[in-house]
């Protein structure tokens, strides 16, 4: 059976026109951060909530966990009521406790029960029960949120890396310079000052010194191609190498032997 990666969601926190929040599944069953368009998402591309067996957090801005409590008050009283099915959290030391009240806040003793199922996974290594080996490492980004990115390979050879939001950073660079495939993020514009986001110049520096890594851009500030709508911050998109592909949201990649675009 092929490997596959969907693009559930490409948008930054702002939401460009024609996009989500960013949001990755692979294998349809490991999703990667639960946005607030997270339902949504998953729905338009017929994934049923109680698929879903792992859930990895890169970090804790809003854009990336505040869905969780609507995936799991449908998994609780639509999809699975009867909790026959296993769910893992795979997140830093310190975040379950932040997600747990988070979720109490949303609906005050409504997901008490799902959370008690839940199996936490604090390890900065670890396999899912179909074989992808993981590991978590440090980016760039800011430390209050606890941002982290993600290294994954299949028992079939697939690999790729996940970003979280990081801006340049050694660890997230060689990561990637270990895989032949990147889902990263561009969250801003060039004239915006921070160093905790990929601006275009640096997915520019970076895919020209990895022409052998395929990159998949995510969380873009650019709108969609397909939107008619008055621009966000921006519809232009840059002039990318070859290796760059700037995703749209229900973007699939599969892998046989070999990432298929």
């Amino acid at each position: 059976m092929a490997h596959e990666i969907v693009m559930l969601g490409t948008g930054n926190a702002f939401l460009p026109n024609g996009r989500h929040h960013s949001f990755a599944i692979f294998d349809r069953k490991h999703i990667i951060d639960a946005p607030p368009t997270a339902l949504i998402s998953l729905r338009q591309n017929g994934i049923n909530i109680n698929e879903i067996t792992t859930i990895f957090i890169t970090h804790l801005h809003g854009d990336h966990i505040f869905g969780l409590p609507f995936l799991l008050l449908e998994r609780t009283y639509i999809s699975d009521r009867e909790f026959s099915q296993p769910l893992t959290i795979v997140a830093a030391p310190g975040a379950r406790k932040r997600i747990e009240d988070l979720c109490e806040i949303a609906y005050p003793g409504s997901l008490q029960k799902i959370l008690s199922m839940i199996v936490w996974d604090e390890n900065a290594q670890g396999t899912t029960v179909d074989g992808w080996n993981w590991n978590r490492f440090e980016v760039n980004h800011n430390d209050s949120v606890d941002p982290f990115g993600y290294s994954f390979e299949s028992s079939k050879g697939a690999k790729f890396v996940h970003s979280g939001d990081s801006g340049p950073c050694d660890s997230l660079y060689s990561a990637i310079s270990k895989t032949d495939l990147a889902i990263i993020e561009m969250a801003i514009p060039e004239w915006v000052p921070s160093s905790e986001h990929h601006k275009p110049s640096d997915i520019q520096k970076l895919s020209e010194r990895l022409p052998g890594v395929h990159f998949i851009i995510t969380h873009t500030f650019i709108d969609s191609k397909n939107s008619a709508m008055p621009k966000i911050t921006s519809k232009e998109f840059p002039s990318h190498p070859s290796n760059v592909l700037h995703a749209e949201d229900g973007f699939s990649i599969k892998w046989e032997n070999k990432w298929i675009f």
